[in-house]
């Protein structure tokens, strides 16, 4: 029996499961840990449960996504507006040299993925499903781009990049913490302790406190900006094959950089996270588990191919690059977490070092800039390049 939920109903289930998803994190440490997000907890149950009834005979539930594309589009927006391209100048030399580094490993993971896929005779176009779209993008760069990558033929992108995000989050955590330990105890490190930073000024990064009268003005900036995008993304389009969310990131990236300071971006990150979990949710509630089947040996073989990469890139790169001193190592734990999984992977990180080797506060501002502010652009347009090439 196929059961069809419209796309309230959708929408209604995925919500569900993200509570569900938040009480699990809240009570199991491995879930905290790890920093798993909550729709992806409660989705991942769903999809398995769905799964099981699917092989019984019992049911099988067909949703509508129409709000998937709804909800993606307003989160992306949103981290178009935390682009504050003045914070690269404010951050200084260390936040370029990161971006750099960021880049040119979202460019080894594509041509990892979409050459690997190829030598085990699959779509070039499905590797990409391993690389840079599920380990430096995360879970909602996996969700946006997953169908994408299906609307131009690529079968089963939207599941192997969500389970390869979910694979990512864990393996950056895992690797981070001891390649930093490594390099502290090999070289003897310790924290500047005269260290407040390379500049006092804090980034922006839509974290502070959330004000009743800015939700208004924020819907409207990340709904205006959609609306605007919606424009350029058939300008693009006239080019290039890209996701219809990237106008509308362009256009909130300009608008931020023209209001500056004015933009309430507390508030659109404050919505904008709201987008992400709902966005999730439906993402992970459409996942059909069953199609990994054939994909699994390809998986395991390039994601482990793509762990061993990312340690020997932060421990022999990354390190060495950003100063070869305490920050450096430290960066190069935070870089394993948001390289394979998500910047609150890179934050997390990072607190397990400094908790017990003391303070580093260059690291704890140049990885957030880049992890929240920047990737999320150069990204988007890498794995276009490579998507059109392959």
């Amino acid at each position: 029996m196929v059961v069809k939920l419209d796309m309230y109903q959708a929408a209604a289930v995925a919500t569900f499961m993200l509570v569900i998803g938040q009480l699990l994190v809240d009570r199991i440490e491995f879930l905290r840990r790890y920093c798993i997000p909550a729709p992806v907890v409660g989705g991942f149950i769903f999809a398995i449960a769905h799964a099981a009834l699917r092989a019984a005979g019992v049911v099988e539930f067909d949703m509508d996504t129409t709000l998937q594309s709804v909800f993606m589009t307003g989160f992306f927006c949103s981290v178009g507006y935390m682009a504050a391209f003045g914070m690269l100048k404010k951050g200084g030399i260390d936040v370029i040299r990161f971006l750099i580094l960021a880049v040119l490993m979202c460019c080894v993971q594509d041509a990892v993925g979409g050459f690997g896929a190829k030598a085990f005779g699959l779509d070039g176009r499905l590797g990409l499903a391993m690389g840079s779209i599920p380990l430096v993008g995360g879970h909602g760069t996996a969700g946006s781009f997953g169908p994408f990558l299906e609307d131009l033929g690529v079968a089963n992108a939207t599941v192997v990049a969500v389970a390869s995000a979910t694979y990512g989050l864990i393996a950056g955590c895992l690797i981070g913490g001891p390649i930093a330990s490594a390099k502290i105890k090999k070289y003897g490190l310790k924290p500047k302790t005269s260290a407040t930073g390379t500049s006092t000024d804090a980034p922006d990064l839509g974290d502070g406190d959330i004000k009743g009268d800015n939700l208004l003005p924020a819907a409207a900036y990340i709904i205006i900006a959609i609306g605007l995008g919606t424009i350029v993304s058939k300008l693009i389009g006239m080019v290039l094959t890209m996701p219809a969310y990237i106008g509308a990131m362009i256009c909130a990236a300009i608008i931020r950089n023209v209001r500056g300071d004015s933009t309430p971006t507390t508030e659109i990150n404050a919505l904008g996270n709201v987008c992400l979990s709902v966005f999730l949710g439906l993402a992970m509630c459409n996942l059909k588990l069953w199609q990994l089947v054939d994909l699994a040996l390809p998986m395991i073989v390039l994601l482990l191919i793509q762990t061993v990469i990312m340690w020997a890139y932060a421990s022999y790169v990354v390190f060495p690059v950003m100063g070869r001193d305490y920050d450096a190592a430290t960066m190069a734990s935070g870089f394993c977490g948001f390289g394979m999984g998500a910047t609150p992977n890179a934050m997390a990180n990072m607190s397990a070092v400094v908790k017990q080797h003391g303070p580093a506060p260059v690291a704890f501002m140049v990885v957030p800039l880049v992890g929240s502010l920047f990737i999320d652009f150069f990204n988007a347009a890498i794995i276009t390049a490579f998507a059109n090439f392959l």
